[in-house]
C-alpha cells in the first residue's frame, strides 16, 4: 500500500476535484459514520491505497490529498447502519461510485457480490454481504477538465427558429461511410465534419442526443444476448458513457460539441435523472444506495424498507431531498459550463417536479432551474408524464419550459390514417396546441411537436406496419405500444407493389409537411428524412443492431434521397417564412390595425369553417389561411410577410378546394403538393379550384 499525506480540505465542490496541487474530496452522506476513498493502480485491479476522510462539515466528508494527479481511479467505501427497516443500507465491503465522478473505467461485472445483501439468503435484503465488490466494480476517475476551445460563444439559436434532430451517437454512425471504422459508434466519429455537414444542410438547429451519460446493462437483457441500447438507465450523472469513446479522456466529447457549434448546431442532452439501476430493496448496490440510501431515494414513510416507484424501475430519486436537488442541478450547470452543451431533454420530468404530496409546478427542482442563472437560460424540454399518480402533466409545466406534446403525435397519426372526428384535434395542434400551452405568457415554442420519437415507429414503418414486430427483443412480442395509430397502407411490412410504396411515400411527405409547416417546436427523428426502417420495431431498447443502426445505403438510393430533398424544402419554407413559426398563439381574432385574421379555417367550398363542419367526423378535408400581414407582436405596426395557405385532405379521393381571395390580386404559389415528387413552385389565381388529391397536403404563399 502506497502512504499519502492527509490533509483537512474542503467540503465543497463535491466529488474529486483537481487543484493544481492534489486532489480535494468531498462525499455528501447525512447518516454515515465514515467513508473512505480507495486508489487503485491505472488498470482498476489493484488497490494501491484506502483512505478516511478526516473531516466532516455540513453532512460532508472531505479530506485533501497532495500530489495526486488526474488519471487516478479511485472508489469510495462508506461506513454506517445496516439497518433497511430504517431505510439504511450501508455495507462498506462494498466499493461504490462517487456520484460526482467526472469519468469512469471498467465495466460492471455483475455478480452476487455487487449486492449488499446475501443473494438466495432466506432473510433476503434485510441479510448482509460481507464479500468485497472491487473486482466486479468500474473505477472513478479524477480528471483534468482544461480544454481550449475554438468555438467559445454557444449558437444560441431562438426557440420560434428551433428544429430538433433526435438521433444515437452509436447508431447513426455505425454503418456510416465517411466515418472511419476507429470511430465508428463515438464522440468522435458524430465530431467529423463529413458527419455534421449534411445535418446542417438538412436544415435542422439542435441535434438531441440520447442518453449519453454513464449507465448500465442490466442482467436480463445481458443473459438474452441483449444490451441498453438506448441508455436510460443513468448511473453516472457527471460522467460520459465509455461506449462512446475512446478511455476516460473527457476531451473526446468536448470536441464534438465544438465541431457542432462551428457549423452553428447546438447539442442537446437526453438525461434520466428520475431514477437509477439500482432498483428496489432486491438491487445492488453500486453508489447511491451504499452512500446514503434514506437521502437519495423517495422511501415509502411509513415502510422505509420499500422503495416509492413512480418511474417503473424500482426506485425514484429523491429531488426533495436539498444534497440530492443540488446534485441534479450541479450536474447540469456542469454540462453546460464545462461541457458547453445548450441544452437538455428531462427523461420523465413530472417524477422530477414530484414533491411527497404530489406534482408541483412551483416544487423545488422547476424552481431551482428558473432562477438559476446558467440553467435558465438553456433549452429545458420536459417529458411530462410518468406512471405516478397524476403523471400525465402535458401543458402543466411552468413558464420557460417547452414539453413534448405527444397529443401532436397521436392526432396527426390518426388524421392521416383516416380516422373520424379528428378535424378539431388538429386544428389545435396546428397551432401549437394553445388549448394546453396559451397561459402566463408561455409562447408557441413550449409545444415540442412530434411524429416520432426513439420510443416507437419510425415514420416508415409507421406507413409499413398495422401491428408492433418486437420479437428480436425476446419478450414474446409483449413489449412496446400496441396503440400506434399506423397504417401499413394495405400490405404489412416490406412490399414491391409500386401503389403501395407510392402511397407510403406520400402518407410519410403529409406527416413531414404536418410536423414542420405546424406552430411550435419540431423535432424530427433521425433517419425519418430518408425513411429509416426498424423493421417494425417499435421499442429497440436493447437492440445493438441493424434494428438500430442507420441504413445509409438506403439514404443515398432515390427514394431516400428524394425524401431528403423534401424535408430539406420543408426546413427552409420554416425558416424563410416567418408566419410559420410566430411568436405568438394564433387565436383567430380580428385585428383593427392589419385588418385581417391572424389566422383563418376554410372549408374546400373556400367559406370559413362553421361549427358543422368541425362537429361532422365525416370532416378530412379543411384549409389554414395564416395572414402574414397580422401582427407579430403587441407592437403597433403591422407585419409584412407572406401569408401562407396549408390545406389537408385525408380523404382517399380527390376534393376540389377554392383559393381565398388576395388584396391587390396577388395570386397564390403553390409551394408543396405532397403527391408531387419533385415539387415545383406554380401560380395561381385566387377564386381557382384546385383538385387536392386524395391524402395530400398542399400549401400556397402570397406576397402581402
Amino acid at each position: 500500500m502506497t502512504s499519502y499525506t492527509l490533509e483537512e480540505g474542503a467540503p465543497h465542490p463535491l466529488g474529486a476535484t483537481y487543484t493544481g496541487r492534489g486532489v480535494n474530496f468531498a462525499v455528501f452522506s447525512a447518516h454515515a459514520t465514515q467513508v473512505q476513498v480507495c486508489l487503485y493502480d491505472d488498470a482498476g485491479t489493484t488497490e494501491t491505497a484506502c483512505i478516511t476522510l478526516p473531516e466532516y462539515t455540513d453532512e460532508v466528508w472531505h479530506g485533501f490529498v497532495p500530489g495526486l494527479k488526474p488519471g487516478t481511479r479511485y472508489g469510495l467505501r462508506v461506513h454506517g447502519p445496516y439497518e433497511p427497516e430504517k431505510g439504511h443500507r450501508f455495507n462498506h465491503h462494498k466499493l461504490l461510485l462517487d456520484p460526482y465522478a467526472k469519468a469512469h473505467m471498467g465495466e460492471l461485472k455483475w455478480g452476487p457480490e455487487v449486492f449488499g445483501y446475501t443473494v438466495g439468503h432466506p432473510d433476503g435484503d434485510l441479510s448482509f454481504d460481507e464479500r468485497d465488490s472491487a473486482p466486479f466494480m468500474p473505477k472513478c476517475v479524477v480528471v483534468d477538465s482544461r480544454y481550449q476551445w475554438t468555438q467559445t460563444d454557444a449558437p444560441r439559436v431562438p426557440w420560434n427558429q428551433t428544429i430538433f434532430y433526435e438521433t444515437h451517437v452509436r447508431g447513426f454512425t455505425m454503418k456510416h461511410p465517411k466515418v472511419p471504422e476507429l470511430f465508428r459508434g463515438t464522440f468522435a466519429g458524430l465530431a467529423l465534419d463529413e458527419v455534421i455537414g449534411p445535418i446542417k444542410e438538412l436544415g435542422v438547429t439542435s441535434v438531441e442526443l440520447l442518453p449519453v451519460q454513464m449507465f448500465l446493462n442490466q442482467p436480463f437483457l445481458t443473459e438474452k444476448g441483449l444490451t441498453n441500447y438506448w441508455g436510460y438507465d443513468t448511473i453516472g450523472f457527471f460522467a460520459l458513457d465509455q461506449r462512446y469513446m475512446d478511455g476516460p479522456n473527457i476531451d473526446e466529447f468536448k470536441n464534438m460539441v465544438d465541431r457542432f457549434h462551428a457549423h452553428g448546431l447546438e447539442v442537446i442532452m437526453d438525461v434520466v435523472y428520475n431514477h437509477t439501476p439500482e432498483g428496489n430493496e432486491m438491487g445492488p448496490t453500486l453508489s447511491f444506495k451504499g452512500i446514503d440510501n434514506a437521502s437519495y431515494y423517495r422511501l415509502l414513510p411509513d415502510q422505509p424498507r420499500y422503495y416509492i416507484n413512480d418511474t417503473g424501475t424500482g426506485n425514484t430519486v429523491n429531488l426533495s431531498h436539498p444534497r440530492v436537488l443540488q446534485m441534479v442541478t450541479d450536474s447540469l450547470r456542469y454540462w453546460v459550463t464545462e461541457m458547453h452543451v445548450d441544452g437538455f431533454r428531462f427523461d420523465l420530468a413530472t417524477i422530477l417536479a414530484r414533491e411527497p404530496h404530489g406534482f408541483d409546478e412551483g416544487g423545488g427542482f422547476l424552481d431551482s432551474c428558473r432562477q438559476d442563472p446558467v440553467l435558465s437560460s438553456v433549452k429545458l424540454i420536459a417529458e411530462p408524464w410518468d406512471i405516478g399518480p397524476g403523471g400525465y402533466q402535458v401543458g402543466g409545466f411552468p413558464p420557460g419550459w417547452a414539453e413534448w406534446n405527444d397529443d401532436f403525435r397521436d392526432t396527426v397519426r390518426a388524421f392521416w390514417k383516416g380516422d373520424e372526428a379528428m378535424a378539431s384535434a388538429l386544428a389545435q395542434c396546428l397551432t401549437a396546441s394553445g388549448n394546453r400551452f396559451n397561459k402566463r405568457g408561455r409562447r408557441p415554442w413550449a409545444s415540442v411537436n412530434f411524429i416520432t420519437a426513439h420510443d416507437g415507429f419510425t415514420l416508415a414503418d409507421t406507413t409499413s406496419y398495422n401491428e408492433k414486430h418486437n420479437d428480436a427483443n425476446n419478450e414474446g412480442n409483449r413489449d412496446g405500444h400496441s396503440d400506434n395509430r399506423s397504417w401499413n397502407c394495405g400490405v404489412e411490412g416490406p412490399s414491391d407493389d409500386p401503389e403501395v410504396l407510392a402511397l407510403r411515400a406520400r402518407q410519410q411527405r403529409n406527416m413531414l409537411a404536418t410536423l414542420l409547416l405546424s406552430q411550435g417546436t419540431p423535432m424530427l427523428l433521425a433517419g425519418d428524412e430518408f425513411a429509416r426502417t426498424q423493421q417494425g420495431n417499435n421499442n429497440a431498447y436493447c437492440q445493438d443492431s441493424d434494428i438500430s443502426w442507420f441504413d445509409w445505403e438506403a439514404a443515398s438510393a432515390p427514394a431516400g434521397r428524394s425524401l431528403t430533398v423534401f424535408t430539406q424544402h420543408l426546413t427552409h419554407l420554416r425558416q424563410t417564412l416567418p408566419v410559420l413559426r410566430r411568436n405568438r398563439f394564433l387565436t383567430g381574432q380580428f385585428s383593427e390595425t392589419a385588418q385581417v385574421k391572424d389566422s383563418t379555417w376554410l372549408a374546400p367550398d373556400g367559406n370559413e369553417m362553421d361549427e358543422a363542419h368541425w362537429t361532422d367526423p365525416q370532416t378530412r378535408c379543411f384549409g389554414l389561411l395564416l395572414e402574414g400581414t397580422a401582427p407579430a407582436s403587441s407592437l403597433p405596426q403591422p407585419a409584412a410577410d407572406d401569408s401562407v395557405l396549408l390545406v389537408f385532405n385525408a380523404w382517399e379521393g380527390a376534393i376540389d378546394f377554392v383559393l381565398p381571395p388576395r388584396a391587390g390580386g396577388k395570386v397564390w404559389t403553390r409551394v408543396i403538393d405532397t403527391a408531387l415528387d419533385p415539387q415545383e413552385d406554380v401560380d395561381f389565381e385566387p377564386g381557382h379550384g384546385y383538385t387536392v388529391t386524395g391524402r395530400s397536403l398542399l400549401m400556397f404563399t402570397s406576397q402581402p
